[in-house]
């Protein structure tokens, strides 16, 4: 008998040689699948995957939204909004905005955990992240309700004021906003500076929407990384 000893394979090595195998048959290696995919909300093309609703019953999306050189071009009237087609929950959402050079700004938004349409004239059952010139990261809350710290000093009626000032870059000049919305919790950052952040959110799930609000804006790079299972 040689005095070598003898290889042993463990339930825990097969295991994890079945899973990597499993991975590389779909085309991810292990440390691909630690991360959930990001997708992409605006192709950059069309607007594919998403709808709409205006104050102006004739109105058509294309009256309001086009792309542009892979930009989202709204042209702020009538006033109304994008609109998902899928609903989201637990994710980290990413977009770019920018006032068009020569103009100054206006109002728009974006409405997170969207549901019941014409909650509030033609805004749906939401929570508005604002995006309005000089205000970006404010919350607006539209037939839902929020906690946020200091709560008697900075709600004001449905709005609840950010953290900062001077987060925004120039008109003319693109701002980046991450939201990540995970259970009942909501944190806004703007530009890297986090601008504010909400606890006890009464909506958590639904769809996501971008306001046309009586001023020109653009939007680029939208896109959606998942933070956990998402909510059924």
């Amino acid at each position: 008998m040689s005095g070598k000893p003898r290889k042993t394979t463990s339930a825990h090595t097969i295991a994890g040689s079945l899973l990597a195998t499993g991975l590389l048959a779909i085309g991810l290696t292990p440390a691909q699948a630690d991360h959930p995919k990001t997708i992409q909300l605006f192709n950059g093309k069309n607007l594919e995957g998403w709808t709409f609703d205006l104050r102006d019953p004739k109105a058509k999306m294309e009256d309001v939204w086009h792309v542009d050189d892979g930009v989202l071009v709204c042209r702020g009237r009538p006033v109304g909004y994008l609109r998902t087609q899928k609903q989201y929950s637990n994710y980290r959402l990413e977009l770019e905005w920018r006032w068009p050079a020569g103009t100054k700004g206006g109002n728009s938004g974006v409405l997170i955990h969207a549901g019941k349409p014409r909650t509030l004239g033609i805004w749906p059952k939401s929570l508005e992240v604002q995006l309005g010139k000089g205000d970006a990261g404010d919350f607006w809350v539209i037939g839902t309700t929020i906690h946020v710290k200091d709560q008697k000093r900075r709600q004001k009626g449905r709005r609840h004021l950010n953290l900062t000032d001077g987060s925004e870059k120039p008109v003319g000049q693109w701002n980046k906003m991450v939201i990540e919305a995970k259970g009942d919790q909501v944190r806004v950052w703007v530009n890297g500076d986090l601008v504010n952040e909400c606890t006890d959110s009464s909506v958590t799930r639904g769809a996501i929407c971008l306001q046309s609000e009586g001023a020109p804006i653009h939007f680029r790079n939208i896109k959606l990384t998942p933070l956990g299972p998402d909510e059924s």
